[in-house]
């Protein structure tokens, strides 16, 4: 008998062809799936609980769901991304919101209990002076596998405080990867109670490795030891202060995190932290596995989606591309050279789509004093160079000294989304001090140069705007600081080294000035940082050049990385996910 598949007996499976396309959703919306996806996977974090108030325990992670193989009917997903609850004085705490797909069946998690609270990961307990409590439930979803873990015990006690004050402990909250842990109590002789950690979140590498879903640390009465948060985004319990200060610390955003509990500074109530807000991704599958009619086989090959294991469709990559930055100005006194440019999808921006094959990788060099630094370049992103003193650029160079009394010369501008502007300087007269100011660096702008001065006086120069911090690598490194401004002489007095700080994340220093004066500083190599920039009266004040860029690239465990030329590197991060490190320009080859 004649079938619906072509005449071919069997079993005819669902197809999809989504290119295996990765989006990822911090915030509610709607993600315009590809026109031939029918399955997907997705995971599915929701908001985590807050901390309890006053010695209150840990808020639980929002639940961690990883569905696998769910069938949609193409066109557009809205979802609901869980937010963190709101931490409330005592005897208040909030559960997190649910985060869901809307209209697929199934497919959403339980916001995370607030203190004793069930929820995807159940929160702690409240410390209590006179009784210990157990944790909230996890799972509250009834989910299998389950989408998170109980919260901690409370310590508590039957007896009269002593002198220290009360020694209750409230207890973490859970988890995705495990419960949170029981308050400890002290004791009479003065031995402090400790709050309970959080529950340890956990990673799917199959989408991006990323360690979420962390339970809050639980906080304490004023003479124990608080909680700390559990890997994963989970806030630690507050440690001192009274009033306002003895607050919890909030779970970190979009990893569903618990928030931390509150510290009880004695008769002084304070807010657990808020929890963090949850997270979705939707992996739009690339499958044709059954019983295929050879007009469908023949239209998909045609169309290029046919999944024959020759191209790896869309896999997702994170990317960190840094310029060279910006050279310090050349002569007179001057300004730092602003950071290279800094673009990077790690850890919540838009990641690149790519199929197997070579790419070619461009380090940019650091600009000479004077000279803008190079772009960097992967794939389809591109850095822009730091600029000179003066100049625009990835980061924008700071100003120099140049010009008539009463003249403002404003810093380098910066290209918006990669840096920062270079700070501006202006001249109060012809012997008044007027020092260079600093580079723009990732995170801040460089610094203005100080000013007015007496006559005759020295004047520092300004500090370089700071970078910014990425754990791309599995590290935490900060990148891209500006260049610290030249000094400013006074008028041939001998004064100590008085050239501008260069900005965290590889900015050199600035040239001190007259003779007695430290030479600027280079930007450090493979940071993009701006050179340091040059001084007056100072035989060794030129300035220097920036620091060269650099260019990382990090995927899922199941991707393959080869590098050249062999100086550049790979490496794996604690949670399995590839790395290629580009110090030098070259090639990566995907498969």
């Amino acid at each position: 008998m004649a079938r619906g598949n072509g005449g071919i007996i069997g079993k005819t499976n669902q197809t999809s062809f989504g290119k295996d396309t990765v989006t990822t959703k911090t915030s509610s919306g709607s993600i315009a799936l590809q026109t031939g996806t029918r399955i997907i996977d997705s995971l599915i974090i929701a908001g985590g609980g807050s901390g309890g108030a006053a010695a209150g325990g840990g808020g639980g992670a929002g639940g961690y769901r990883d569905i696998r193989s769910i069938p949609v009917g193409g066109g557009t997903l809205n979802v609901t991304i869980g937010a963190g609850g709101a931490g409330s004085p005592a005897p208040g705490s909030t559960a997190g919101s649910d985060s869901l797909i809307c209209g697929v069946c199934g497919a959403s998690s339980t916001g995370g209990g607030k203190n004793a609270g069930a929820g995807g990961s159940g929160g702690g307990s409240p410390g209590s002076a006179l009784a210990t409590n157990p944790g909230g439930a996890g799972n509250a979803g009834g989910y299998s596998p389950p989408e998170g873990n109980p919260g901690g015990k409370s310590a508590g006690e039957a007896f009269d405080p002593g002198p220290t004050g009360f020694r209750a402990a409230g207890g973490g909250g859970g988890g995705a990867g495990c419960a949170g842990a029981n308050g400890v109590d002290g004791n009479p002789s003065g031995t402090p109670s400790v709050g309970g950690n959080g529950g340890a979140g956990t990673s799917t590498p199959y989408y991006d490795c990323t360690v979420r879903a962390g339970g809050g640390g639980a906080g304490s009465y004023a003479s124990g030891v608080p909680g700390s948060g559990g890997p994963g985004g989970g806030g630690d319990g507050n440690p001192t202060g009274t009033g306002p200060t003895g607050t919890g610390s909030p779970g970190t955003a979009n990893t569903g995190g618990g928030g931390g509990g509150g510290r009880h500074p004695g008769g002084f109530s304070t807010n657990g932290g808020n929890g963090g807000s949850g997270i979705i991704i939707v992996k739009e599958l690339n499958k044709a596995s059954g019983v295929w009619s050879m007009k469908s086989q023949f239209s998909s090959q045609q169309q290029g989606t046919w999944p024959d294991g020759s191209v790896n469709f869309g896999q997702v990559f994170d990317y960190l591309v840094i310029a060279g930055g910006g050279g310090g100005g050349p002569s007179y006194t001057s300004g730092g050279g602003g950071a290279g440019g800094l673009l990077t999808s790690f850890p919540g921006g838009t990641k690149l789509n790519l199929d197997s094959g070579v790419y070619t990788i461009t380090v940019g060099a650091g600009g000479s004093a004077g000279s803008n630094g190079n772009p960097s370049t992967f794939s389809t992103i591109t850095s822009t160079g730091g600029g000179t003193s003066n100049a625009p650029g990835g980061s924008g160079g700071g100003a120099d000294s140049v010009g008539g009394s009463g003249v403002t010369n404003p810093g380098g501008s910066a290209i918006p989304g990669q840096g920062n502007p270079g700070g501006t300087s202006t001249k109060y007269g012809p012997n008044c001090g007027f020092a260079g100011s600093g580079g723009g660096g990732a995170a801040a702008a460089g610094s203005n140069s100080p000013g007015p001065a007496p006559a005759g006086s020295a004047r520092p120069g300004a500090s370089g705007g700071s970078g910014s911090s990425n754990s791309i690598t599995g590290s935490s490194i900060t990148y891209a600081g500006g260049g610290g401004g030249g000094g400013w002489c006074a008028c041939g007095t001998p004064v100590s080294d008085n050239g501008g700080p260069g900005g965290s994340g590889g900015g050199g220093r600035g040239a001190g000035a007259s003779s007695i004066g430290g030479a600027a500083v280079a930007g450090t190599a493979n940071t993009g940082g701006g050179g340091g920039g040059s001084a007056k009266c100072n035989p060794s004040g030129a300035g220097k050049a920036g620091g060269s860029g650099i260019v990382i690239v990090r995927a899922p465990s199941a991707r393959t990385f080869a590098v050249s030329p062999g100086t550049n590197t790979t490496s794996s991060t604690p949670g399995g996910c590839k790395v290629a490190t580009f110090t030098v320009s070259g090639s990566l080859t995907i498969s």
